[in-house]
């Protein structure tokens, strides 16, 4: 039996510039399945993202899922893509199996903590105050480096990862500092910087766009207090959970997230194509 890809609609291309396409998951002309495919301008005209794989539960287990993942690369490929992403539900042990053996490699982790309503207290001797005009352009730089430094580790070519990087800056930090339900915070403990977290108070979730400690005062539980933090601001600004994302291999850090109760809610994986 010959398991396919037969498109649904065109080629669809949006005024933002994503181009997308749907299809069924056919076995010899037998619908079985369904599966999206996108190209997203904010993650480069060359990035693929396949949305949707699904099987239909009497057809799953019988290589399916394998078949149409490996025929949509042929897909992108053909769109002129060298990458393509995908992310997989925290809880979808056998998909996340399917993605591995693949060849995708983990990029990074989407983890959440729901909250109670209950402001945290930080540990004592610690403080938070705004980050000042003096030190934010210094610190937006460091953390330029370092977010492209990772994106660039996972892959990405040096020009697209600044390039993304800037493009994030200018979207959720159009105002600097002052950017509307943005919070850029220095911890002090007793009196003495020892780190920065970036939180975004959007709709839906309260997200952790950056934390870092001074390289000098680490190992001193100062991650764990700026974490915190997070839910500090988090609970005084109305919302019930913090999110954040985690890129693979920062060990220390994801160590820390689960002893402080987040969950993973989504795998984000990528693969280049030869």
């Amino acid at each position: 039996m010959t398991t396919t890809l037969r498109p649904t609609e065109p080629l669809q291309h949006a005024a933002d510039g994503t181009r997308s396409r749907t299809y069924r998951v056919c076995v010899n002309s037998r619908p079985v399945g369904g599966i999206r495919l996108v190209v997203r301008p904010e993650f480069g005209p060359d990035v693929a993202r396949i949305e949707d794989l699904h099987i239909d539960e009497p057809d799953r287990g019988r290589g399916r899922g394998t078949v149409a993942a490996l025929a949509a690369e042929e897909v992108v490929r053909g769109w002129g893509c060298r990458r393509v992403e995908v992310s997989v539900p925290g809880d979808a042990d056998t998909a996340l199996r399917l993605a591995t053996a693949l060849g995708y490699l983990p990029s990074s982790r989407h983890m959440v903590k729901p909250l109670d309503g209950t402001p945290r207290e930080l540990p004592a001797g610690s403080a938070a105050r705004p980050i000042t005009e003096a030190e934010y352009g210094p610190w937006l730089a460091h953390e330029r480096e370092e977010f492209a430094r990772s994106l660039i580790e996972k892959g990405m070519p040096a020009a697209e990862a600044y390039t993304r990087t800037d493009e994030g800056h200018a979207k959720y930090l159009p105002d600097g500092p002052a950017t509307e339900n943005t919070l850029i915070s220095v911890l002090e403990h007793e009196g003495t910087r020892v780190g920065v977290l970036w939180l975004g108070l959007w709709p839906e979730t309260a997200f952790v766009l950056d934390i870092e400690v001074d390289a000098e005062h680490r190992g001193r539980g100062h991650g764990r207090a700026l974490m915190l933090l997070a839910e500090q601001q988090a609970v005084m600004g109305g919302k019930d959970r913090v999110t954040l994302n985690v890129f693979s291999g920062n060990t220390p850090a994801e160590r820390l997230y689960e002893a402080l109760g987040y969950r993973t809610a989504a795998h984000h994986l990528y693969k280049e194509l030869l």
